[in-house]
């Protein structure tokens, strides 16, 4: 079909490429003029396409169409007018003149805010459901019959540019489209719009934007975010105009903080650590995050009193002198600098990287205790702006800002635990939707620990809205590789501090025994984060010798790039080490993470979390979501704005991923699921390792491991010896309180896991194996299960198929000497994450390694995991890679670049 596209703006050049895709002829772009020598977006595309390109600064003149201007148009033909977004008036002649009329983009669900500020009044009403509509444009004002809507949820602290980036501009990118694709196969609707429930508002303009303080708190929040960030709602404050940005609704006491008088208010504002509390008529708070002085300085509202209830700093006499001494230092460094003004800015005056470091130093070397970064010089370039950070590095006042938790305290094994417990998205801990929560429970007792916040699907939403901001937008994704290193290995520095009460949480949370916690719960995740750490800076692509298109020559090179919103979803068993195994090799390659824990054991990922802002992770990077898999794992797998998934966890729960991950958006995924690792241990073995380690195979973290060895073959000849001494051992195993530093053996995760544990051992007695020891919940509080010993196990039985997952020992003998026969057993299952081999013939075990189909073969040991070697399994338990370089393949694309020259 033939178009015109009329319109402007990053939206309408979208608009105009996507119809260009779908194969319709643009006719002609209308835009506006060119602006102080600049075109817009959409002007500057067209021209590079060679599409006719017209900018008229008016259409009509005194309520009449321009007639040159309307042949021009006309001369076209265009059969349809699409209006993504347009600020200029259009004739209704040109309206009118398509054989399909004009249609139009709004960004409010019509009838609803029609005028030119709809998104702004979405938020100052509070309205929890927002949208777009295309409707066919008529001689009103966005009363045309409806084409199309779209709608999606608001959130309480959605901004403008939070929504519109969302959902309203790559939805309404869409829907215009489709809205077109529509009316080219003669299925477009006309609804006529109902009088019922329409509103008009003005245009949101800097001079009606002042805050009415006589209201309730959310209603002043709804007015800041719905002028946030044009044209910005303000107040007078000491007889200062200030502009107030970043608002939250606050829950709980009030902060404690320095008072500040504001006109019209109920009662005084307090400047907080985290920024400016703010009081409605009913006695609610909201936060402010940011304030902008009349100049246009843009301050953190934590800092209002520290910048003298101005844009500049009063100085003391020794500052003073301090700031002298630093335009000396400057001056050393720009030579050839005239002289060192208040608007000199450091790298436009041809400072480099080096003179940053330069610059620090010389500025440490002076003053000891002058914390001053690279970073610093690079957010303060001026000397004014510089000289102001300085000297609130010189008096405490640039501290970072404190992290508000509501931390549930308990005071255990030694120490008092401070436990965050709600979820944590963009940087915050906040309450579920709603208020949604659940008691997590201390398996040793079946006592609850504390209440935990319920995700829900909008927080979903919120939670990866982060992730990509702070991916597209954000810090994280502009940080320099090293950098990026840097802040893992802080992140691992300050597990390991934390290591003993993150051990502890592991315990009571997950049932882990506190001493396996330490070496290997929190142990390997702290080498995983350091491990990934190294690898930030050392990502290569390789150039690529081609065929050259002669006599030109080409250049071709690949580059590997972060992903972007990375979803990921972990299980209950290990849940601090799954967590690492694959959040540090997505953050290292440089994605934002949105990351669902088991619904049993969310406590430390969420300590975790808080531990990420200790470090200086940026916010949005890592969001941590504590609730249901059927829920939150489903919409995560389904979310659009997701585009690599990680998961570990049961196979049918792993199909059911793929298959969302395939009809959502194609996402990426990687899967480590089920296993029934096989262990064959052959009459040459070295028998006490053979016992020992095929004991620690199957009974390591009571059996909730997923390469535990869930199927020992033990050749004849050695079976009654090797079933006598494990029964032995077994019996010498104490269990109790995993707190208990003497304790081999603690509860299982949780009581639905612990009742499918006595169904099976009854499975596998009722089907004829002999139960040798065990098989029973242990008589005490808690949920215990003695370790379990079965023998005579044949192949077609429930326990030889299936997999326990807990400390449930399965044997089956083999005869002497039948090496290929055993394999063959072996390898008679869907499942192959782990095998193992105990032989002092290195031939026969190199033979056997080769033969099982697995992704990992243990020789003469077994549970031997280190983070540099690649995990992973094969046929049902799974695809991709844990640990080592290949996990960062998973989250790392490929792109090739050819340039020629």
């Amino acid at each position: 079909m033939k178009l015109a596209v009329i319109g402007q703006s990053q939206f309408g050049l979208e608009v105009y490429q996507e119809l260009k895709k779908a194969g319709h002829e643009i006719v002609g772009i209308f835009t506006i003029p060119d602006k102080d020598g600049k075109q817009d977006p959409l002007a500057a595309e067209g021209a590079r396409d060679g599409t006719r390109v017209f900018k008229y600064p008016r259409w009509r003149v005194k309520g009449e169409a321009v007639a040159e201007v309307v042949r021009e148009y006309a001369s076209l033909g265009a059969q349809l007018n699409v209006l993504p977004f347009c600020s200029q008036f259009i004739p209704m002649e040109v309206i009118d003149f398509p054989q399909h009329g004009s249609i139009i983009y709004h960004p409010s669900l019509l009838p609803r805010h029609r005028g030119a500020s709809a998104i702004n009044w979405t938020l100052i009403h509070g309205d929890t459901r927002g949208g777009f509509s295309i409707f066919w444009a008529d001689a009103g004002l966005d009363t045309g019959p409806i084409l199309m809507q779209r709608e999606c949820p608001v959130f309480p602290d959605d901004t403008i540019n939070t929504l519109y980036k969302r959902f309203l501009y790559p939805q309404g990118v869409k829907g215009m489209v489709e809205s077109v694709e529509l009316i080219a196969t003669g299925r477009a609707p006309r609804v006529r719009q109902p009088e019922d429930g329409a509103t008009y508002e003005c245009i949101q303009k800097k001079e009606n934007a002042q805050i009415n303080w006589d209201q309730r708190a959310e209603a002043i929040h709804n007015w800041i975010r719905g002028n946030d960030m044009v044209p910005g709602a303000w107040a007078e404050v000491n007889g200062h105009k200030l502009t107030f940005f970043g608002s939250t609704l606050l829950e709980g006491a009030p902060p404690q903080g320095q008072t500040l008088e504001i006109p019209g208010a109920s009662r005084p504002a307090v400047v907080s650590k985290n920024g400016l509390v703010l009081f409605g008529n009913d006695g609610n708070m909201l936060l402010v995050k940011s304030l902008q002085f009349e100049d246009g300085k843009m301050i953190p509202a934590s800092k209002y009193f520290s910048s003298a209830e101005s844009s500049s700093l009063e100085l003391t006499e020794d500052e003073k002198k301090i700031k002298e001494d630093v335009r000396a230092v400057w001056k050393g460094i720009l030579s050839n600098v005239a002289e060192i003004v208040e608007s000199t800015d450091f790298f436009k005056s041809g400072a480099a990287s080096m003179d940053v470091v330069r610059l620090v130093e010389e500025l440490r070397l002076k003053w000891g205790g002058l914390q001053l970064q690279n970073e610093d010089v690079y957010m303060a370039t001026t000397f004014e702006d510089f000289m102001q950070k300085v000297v609130r590095k010189l008096r405490g006042e640039d501290e970072q800002e404190e992290l508000l938790i509501d931390h549930v305290e308990m005071d255990i094994n030694g120490r008092t635990l401070r436990l965050p417990h709600q979820t944590f998205i963009n940087g915050q801990f906040v309450d579920a939707e709603g208020g949604a929560w659940y008691h997590t429970i201390n398996p040793t007792h079946g006592t609850v620990i504390c209440k935990v916040s319920l995700a829900q699907i909008s927080d979903v939403d919120k939670a990866v809205a982060a992730a990509k901001e702070a991916f597209e937008s954000g810090e994280w994704g502009r940080m320099n590789p090293r950098d990026r290193g840097r802040l893992l290995y802080r992140l691992a520095d300050l597990m390991e501090e934390h290591q003993e009460e993150l051990a502890t949480i592991e315990a009571i949370d997950s049932g882990a025994v506190y001493t396996l916690a330490l070496k290997t719960h929190v142990g390997m995740s702290i080498q995983t984060f350091r491990y990934f750490a190294g690898w930030c800076d050392k990502i290569q692509g390789c150039t690529i010798p081609i065929n050259q298109a002669r006599p030109n020559r080409n250049l071709t090179f690949t580059k590997r790039e972060p992903i972007g919103v990375c979803g990921v979803v972990i299980p209950w068993n290990y849940p601090l080490m799954m967590l690492a195994w694959k959040a540090a090799a997505c953050l290292a390659a440089g994605n934002t993470l949105v990351l669902k824990p088991a619904q049993v054991t969310p406590l430390t990922a969420l300590k975790f979390a808080e531990l990420t802002v200790k470090a200086g992770i940026p916010k949005g990077v890592v969001n941590i979501l504590p609730g249901a898999g059927s829920l939150i794992g489903q919409r995560i797998s389904e979310h659009p704005d997701v585009r690599k998934l990680g998961f570990t966890g049961s196979t049918p729960v792993g199909k059911q991923i793929m298959k969302s991950c395939a009809v959502s958006n194609v996402k990426r995924v990687s899967l480590e699921l089920g296993g029934k690792s096989p262990l064959l241990i052959f009459a040459d073995c070295d028998l006490d390792k053979a016992v020992r380690m095929g004991m620690g195979a199957v009974f390591f973290n009571k059996g909730e491991n997923c390469i535990a060895a869930g199927r020992l073959f033990v050749e004849d000849s050695i079976h009654d010896q090797f079933l006598h001494r494990v029964v032995e051992e077994v019996k010498k195993m104490k269990i109790g309180d995993p707190l208990d530093r003497s304790t081999d053996h603690g509860p299982q995760n949780h009581k639905a896991h612990l009742d499918k544990l006595i169904q099976y051992c009854a499975a596998g007695v009722h089907e004829g194996a002999r139960l040798v020891y065990g098989g029973r919940q242990v008589p005490r509080p808690g949920f215990f299960f003695e370790p379990t010993v079965f023998t005579d196990v044949q192949d077609e039985m429930f326990i030889a198929q299936e997999e326990s997952f807990g400390p449930i020992m399965i044997i089956s003998k083999f005869p002497d000497g039948d090496v290929d026969g055993v394999l063959k057993r072996a390898n008679n299952t869907e499942f192959g994450l782990a095998s193992g081999v105990f032989t002092r013939d290195l031939s026969k075990a190199l033979y056997v390694s080769d033969k099982l189909q697995a992704g990992t073969v243990f020789i003469n040991t077994y549970n031997k995991t280190d983070v540099a070697a690649p995990f992973g399994g094969f046929k049902q338990s799974g695809f991709g890679k844990d640990l080592g370089q290949e996990a960062l393949n998973e989250y790392l694309r490929t792109k090739t670049v050819t340039v020629e020259y």
